[in-house]
């Protein structure tokens, strides 16, 4: 068996409609960086009021195959 190393990184994601695209957009846009993310743990929500405007936030912890 393959022996393997992941390295851990926190982001954050945010939307206007929902915790879950938040949540979406969050992994989607480190997953064009990012090669071979393999699993996104959130761990915090909160709603950020911003001019009458509800900004949703996700904070996420997400961990990719480390390569040297």
């Amino acid at each position: 068996m393959m022996e393997s190393v992941y390295k851990i990184i926190e982001i954050v994601g945010t939307s206007e409609k929902s915790w879950e695209d938040a949540a979406r957009v969050a992994v989607e846009t480190a997953s064009q960086s990012l090669r071979d993310l393999r699993v996104a743990e959130v761990k915090e929500m909160d709603i950020k009021v911003e001019g009458g405007s509800l900004i949703y936030r996700v904070k996420l912890n997400v961990s990719f195959k480390y390569e040297t």
